[in-house]
């Protein structure tokens, strides 16, 4: 990142008047305090979850597309924590919700990990206990990205686009190629994959970060690619799941996850509303299998409530310990 970028963003950050709040967590938990803009976490053996919970105040004329990039979020992301807010216009002294805080995804922590169902690249380089997340642009409609493992195959600087012929066919007046430049919707930096046609690559568009945009190709922040183009070499494993649910423990409480559907990300992104649905039908199993013997500690109106809601924010689903054991010791007095 250029001194002048990164100037630019202190002196924003400052007229954005941005405060910050943990989130209350019960249990022992691996809370990271972590600065506007943080990608990269600690991360312990057994370390479930990282990051936190903010709040920032909005001033005008930021729109939440500012604060969302800001604070590497997606919109989608952003939108779902803060439903029927305006994000052109927010207004001013707005309390807004940064839900940056996650549960890891049940796969191997090694190599990138990308998230389809949160719109979310995580990155474990070998040797460090960190993990580096971003937010990422993904396919449409009928164009998603594979299910599976495949690896990075080759690295692009300044990359021309050569539009497939499933998009020439949508928009005729394509060139058959776009040099490298501000009209060139791969960005500055391109990772090939061992899937033809498929990339993770950087944008000209950086408000399609955190959108259902792309044919399949996953889109991030100028910055952020710039920043893993650096970091990530050729050879490196990318394993592509769709979690929509994620559940795990923090210390002795469970807690869950649940995404927005496409769909729904597609309204939160037109007019900031969502049509709720029935919970994912395999939100209660999974719960329940995270749960294991402490599965009578569950309380099932939040699990339901989490799975309607889908806000994105992992939230404790069990009775606290202390709770749970005085009301075993009542029913065996009683």
């Amino acid at each position: 990142m250029s001194v002048e970028r990164s100037v630019d963003r202190k002196r924003r950050w400052r007229r954005l008047g941005y405060g910050k709040a943990l989130f209350g967590l019960l249990g022992s938990l691996f809370l990271i305090g972590m600065p506007a803009m943080a990608a990269e976490f600690p991360l312990a053996a057994k370390q479930t979850a990282v990051g936190a919970v903010e709040f920032s105040s909005t001033h005008e004329p930021d729109t939440l597309m500012d604060l969302g990039r800001h604070y590497d979020l997606g919109l989608t992301q952003l939108m779902a924590a803060n439903r029927g807010v305006n994000p052109w216009n927010p207004g001013n002294g707005r309390q807004i919700t940064v839900p940056n805080f996650y549960l890891l995804p049940d796969v191997p922590r090694s190599g990138v990990v990308i998230n389809l169902a949160e719109q979310r690249l995580y990155y474990f380089p070998p040797g460090k206990k960190v993990v580096e997340t971003f937010p990422i642009g993904i396919g449409v409609q009928g164009a998603s990205t594979p299910i599976g493992t495949t690896q990075i195959v080759a690295k692009q600087a300044n990359p021309v686009w050569y539009p497939p012929a499933s998009i020439h066919e949508e928009r005729p007046d394509l060139p058959l190629f776009i040099p490298a430049g501000p009209d060139n919707p791969l960005g500055a930096y391109a990772f090939r994959l061992g899937w033809p046609s498929y990339l993770i690559h950087g944008t000209n568009k950086p408000d399609g970060v955190g959108r259902n945009v792309s044919h399949g190709c996953m889109h991030l922040y100028p910055e952020d690619i710039e920043r893993l183009f650096r970091e990530i070499p050729v050879g490196t494993l990318v394993h592509v799941v769709s979690q929509d649910v994620k559940a795990a423990w923090i210390g002795d409480e469970l807690f869950v996850e649940v995404h927005p559907t496409k769909g729904q990300g597609d309204e939160l992104a037109i007019d900031s509303t969502m049509t709720p649905t029935a919970p994912p039908v395999d939100l209660e199993s999974q719960v329940t299998e995270a749960a294991g013997e402490k599965a009578d500690r569950i309380d099932w109106s939040i699990v339901r409530q989490v799975g309607l809601e889908r806000m994105g924010i992992p939230t404790q689903v069990t009775v606290p310990n202390a709770i749970s054991q005085q009301d075993a010791k009542s029913r065996k007095s009683s």
